[in-house]
């Protein structure tokens, strides 16, 4: 499958779903009962190398789609074959590691913790998730493994999970490490007493647990409880009654219906970044020749993404083969890595990059990172495209002929070096098994993009943290209000009167927004309504809007649905998004989407930790992106 970045660029939960059901038959087959997945800390800084990892930076849209992948590991009965365990990680906060720093600190207000980072996890345990993982990272001077406040507080006692909780790799000896305790002995206790029912990898709680039962500083209470967490797992996998795998439960790895779902997943989480003059799609009744150059366009490997442990690269298909086995001897097709990885420096193989761009009618660039460059520990303070691959475009532009990137990366790359010496962008994060025939679907029309971004695109490092969902501050940015670095007078007063929150010499507009994607389609959003212009508390409203295509193409659109609570007791984002929906139109057709929303739905973490709803006014927006302009309002009012 895509990376699960990739996944969240399909919004579509039901496909994320169809992907982990894949993914539990196969290891079920092999004897594996327990995932380590879906990893669903929310992230807003794309140097992480773990963002690849994650479902973006949106809470809502994390949760629905880490709920879909529990499902689909779990099913409907966690005892039936095929049905693995899954495992929430990394609680908590572990996506707001400072600078995009693997492992680094997370210090975050207990009010941003509980209105954006826990949510998914909550979900989750709504969702019946087996287990649970704890964070390698230090939140608020706490290790996560070590944090009675986060899991004995809110995960047993506030959310009743009665489930396993497990350490991540070797984190309960990492507390010494971090400077909680001196010894592996203090931190066994810390671990222990804070609710870690489970050492992942170290010998802590093996060496130290039993003398610490025996000096009375670790009940035996705790130890039943965290016992019981465990069998209680294995109770509901069914290992005892049958704890032998049926490896009938498959018919081999890599079935037909496996590369299916994984060419489908593919196919709608590549995102169409940008299109100009409607280059794309290509027709190969039109094309003599096409150029296809850049470190990524045949490397099996490196689709896959990160964290392939047993990914066999046999079964990759390249963007290189799928194009070829597409339009055959229709069109000449001329293939040239011209770098040997994506790190590669400027050599003569741009000299010939450039002659072969010169003779061809047109040049498809397959650019981006290789899978090491992102995943764990694996954090990148440039996210530019790596390498001398910049001056390769930049090279390729100057022969006049139109140039396509498809770039595939582990995480949203600051592309404005590139973006105005292209004439087309897809994005194709690591795509996975079945990335190539994707790609060349695309590219020549057979389907039409469909992916929606999950996360911003930054214009330059220096923008981060930049997300959708952000507050307005007492000075928010305007088109007007926005003086560029270049425009500023000599010896200018310094002043305050006027002045907005933006930066200088990036200004306070990301590359690419969240929620953004295009596609051969033209869509149209007209007429938003809502049911009631006046809503009481406890009761649901309806809100509406025409969506149309008036193209010459059937295409799938992710519908979007986002809010501002306008005034609250706690200030509260310039927009949420609160409902998406995927929906498949033919070339005329038009549909009214509606979106049902009840007055919980509403709620956030308070003054008073506490989730509430508040009557007031609210603003609704329906549309392709989190830049949607087609609005309405509405007003919460206390029930009679």
């Amino acid at each position: 499958m895509p990376i699960p970045l990739g996944q969240a660029a399909t919004w579509n939960p039901g496909l994320v779903r169809d992907g982990a059901r894949v993914a539990a038959g196969e290891a079920a087959s092999a004897g594996v009962n327990w995932t380590f997945a879906p990893m669903m800390d929310v992230s807003r800084d794309p140097r992480w190398g773990r963002i690849a990892e994650t479902l973006g930076e949106d809470a809502f849209l994390t949760s629905q789609l880490a709920v879909a992948m529990v499902q689909g590991f779990q099913g409907e009965d966690l005892s039936r074959p095929g049905a693995i365990a899954a495992c929430a990680k990394h609680f908590a906060g572990y996506g707001a590691a400072e600078s995009g720093r693997d492992y680094a600190t997370a210090d975050m207000s207990e009010n941003e913790l509980r209105n954006v980072h826990l949510l998914p996890f909550d979900a989750a345990i709504k969702a019946g998730v087996t287990t649970l993982m704890t964070s390698f990272s230090d939140l608020n001077g706490v290790p996560a493994t070590g944090n009675e406040f986060l899991l004995r507080q809110i995960l047993r006692e506030e959310w009743g999970f009665d489930g396993l909780v497990v350490s991540d790799w070797d984190s309960v000896r990492q507390l010494k490490v971090h400077g909680l305790t001196e010894n592996d002995k203090d931190s066994a206790l810390a671990a222990a007493s804070a609710g870690v029912d489970m050492e992942m990898a170290g010998d802590a709680y093996r060496n130290h647990l039993a003398a610490l039962v025996e000096e009375g500083r670790v009940s035996i209470k705790n130890i039943d409880s965290a016992v019981a967490n465990i069998l209680r797992a294995k109770f509901r996998l069914g290992l005892f009654e049958s704890a032998q795998t049926s490896p009938e439960i498959i018919q081999g790895l890599a079935g037909k219906q496996a590369l299916e779902t994984a060419k489908k997943a593919a196919l709608q989480s590549v995102v169409m970044l940008k299109n100009d003059k409607g280059i794309l799609p290509l027709s190969a009744e039109e094309l003599g020749s096409v150029a296809i150059i850049g470190p990524m366009g045949d490397e099996p490997y490196e689709q896959l993404g990160t964290w392939i442990f047993d990914g066999d690269q046999t079964l990759s298909i390249t963007p290189l083969q799928a194009i070829e086995n597409l339009v055959g001897k229709d069109v000449e097709l001329r293939h040239l890595a011209a770098m040997e990885t994506s790190r590669s420096k400027a050599s003569q193989a741009f000299d010939e990059a450039v002659e072969l761009a010169s003779d061809s009618d047109l040049v498809i660039l397959l650019l981006g990172e290789e899978s090491i460059l992102s995943g764990e520990a694996h954090s990148r303070a440039d996210i530019n495209l790596p390498g001398d691959q910049a001056e390769l475009v930049h090279r390729i532009r100057k022969t006049g002929k139109p140039v396509i990137a498809v770039i595939m990366a582990g995480r949203p790359l600051t592309l404005t070096n590139i973006v105005d010496d292209v004439d087309a962008i897809l994005f194709a994060w690591h795509p996975g098994s079945m990335g190539g025939p994707a790609i060349a679907d695309l590219l020549f029309g057979i389907e039409s993009p469909s992916g929606k971004l999950p996360v911003t695109f930054p214009r330059m490092v220096g923008q981060i943290p930049i997300y959708y969902n952000q507050k307005s501050t007492g000075k928010p940015p305007f088109p007007g209000g926005v003086v560029h670095i270049d425009e500023i007078e000599r010896r200018a007063p310094q002043t305050s009167f006027g002045m907005t929150a933006f930066h200088l010499d990036a200004g306070y507009t990301p590359l690419f927004s969240f929620g953004y994607g295009l596609s051969y389609a033209r869509f149209e959003y007209q007429d938003i309504q809502v049911s009631a212009r006046e809503i009481a508390l406890g009761d649901t409203l309806s809100i509406s809007a025409r969506l149309s295509n008036t193209g010459e193409v059937a295409a799938d659109e992710v519908v979007q649905l986002y809010l501002r609570d306008v005034a609250a007791s706690v200030t509260r984002p310039v927009k949420e998004l609160k409902g998406f929906r995927r929906v498949h139109l033919e070339p005329g057709q038009s549909v009214v989407v509606e979106f049902s929303l009840h007055t919980d739905e509403l709620a956030f973490c308070g003054r008073d930790m506490r989730m509430v709803t508040e009557p007031g006014q609210f603003q609704a927006w329906i549309g392709g992106s989190s830049e949607a302009s087609l609005a309405t309002e509405f007003r919460l009012i206390k029930a009679e």
